[in-house]
């Protein structure tokens, strides 16, 4: 499927316009995703396993207890890979950590960072490093696959879709693949309320908001953007859209507010300005930036 256009093709049938993260946002799938896929799988790739310890608490800080919580999973192990080789328990361990200028360069040319571009690239390049890096990440999705499955959305998302529904346009704004995404929102009976699943696949979250609601296509204050992550800030206020926060460790507290307050506001015109300003606030201070081993 060519996302890029068929989310620029997404016909408008509201006024309004609200973007909605998945993981760690509407289903409380961050932690079991993070602890059992894709940490187990980093360590085991990387040959970390002399300091796994230390590499757990490095991957888990980066993908859940700071800033850049909910990040694309490549920027997850540039990140990640960069903190390592600034801890002394590493090298104290025997384990040179090195960088991967191929990931990096990729990275910086590649927008839709996902298993289908990292494989092209890999078939055109034959890049050793970037062929452990896709063998990272397909692993990655098979152990999604086996093991996540029963996680339900938090409290409170289906009433506030319902509540939505016929007042916005939806679409989901995710960095997870797409059919984990689809497979993920079918489970639980809310693809229903969504007018589109976008994915890794469709770009960054930022060109995902670009296209489904372009600057001549929805208000400003019209445009709303739902998630637990910097990220998901970012690329709504790249896109001059509001933004409402779901606070890590607070989620059934944020969908209550916002089912019973905030959509009211949005809807009313009443939402930009001193009440996002006061969510934004929390926001801000729920995800620190340095590691606490600093």
């Amino acid at each position: 499927m060519d996302y890029v256009t068929a989310l620029g093709n997404l016909p408008k049938e509201n006024e309004f316009f609200v973007g909605i993260d998945s993981d760690g946002c509407v289903f409380d799938s961050m932690e079991i995703k993070q602890q059992e896929c894709f940490c187990p799988n980093f360590i085991k790739h990387y040959s970390l396993q002399a300091a796994s310890k230390y590499a757990r608490e490095v991957w888990l800080f980066v993908n859940l207890y700071s800033k850049t919580r909910g990040c694309n999973r490549y920027l997850a192990v540039q990140r990640a890979l960069e903190l390592i080789r600034e801890r002394p328990e590493f090298a104290a361990r025997g384990l040179d950590v090195k960088s991967i200028p191929s990931l990096d360069a990729w990275i910086e040319e590649e927008p839709k960072r996902g298993i289908p571009t990292l494989t092209a690239k890999v078939e055109a390049s034959g890049d050793e490093a970037l062929k452990a890096v896709l063998a990272w990440a397909v692993e990655v999705d098979e152990r999604i696959k086996d093991i996540v499955k029963g996680v339900p959305p938090f409290p409170g998302v289906r009433e506030s879709f319902a509540k939505l529904r016929g007042q916005a346009d939806m679409i989901v704004v995710s960095q997870t693949p797409v059919e984990a995404l689809e497979r993920e929102w079918a489970e639980h009976g809310i693809d229903c309320f969504v007018n589109f699943i976008a994915g890794q696949e469709a770009g960054t979250k930022t060109q995902h908001l670009e296209y489904a609601a372009g600057p001549d296509k929805y208000d400003r204050n019209k445009v709303l953007m739902i998630g637990d992550a910097p990220g998901d800030l970012k690329a709504a206020k790249a896109n001059n859209a509001l933004f409402y926060p779901i606070l890590p460790g607070s989620e059934e507290d944020s969908w209550a507010r916002f089912h019973q307050d905030a959509i009211d506001k949005f809807l009313a015109g009443e939402y930009a300005g001193e009440y996002e300003a006061m969510l934004l606030g929390e926001f801000d201070k729920a995800l620190p930036e340095a590691p606490p081993w600093n």
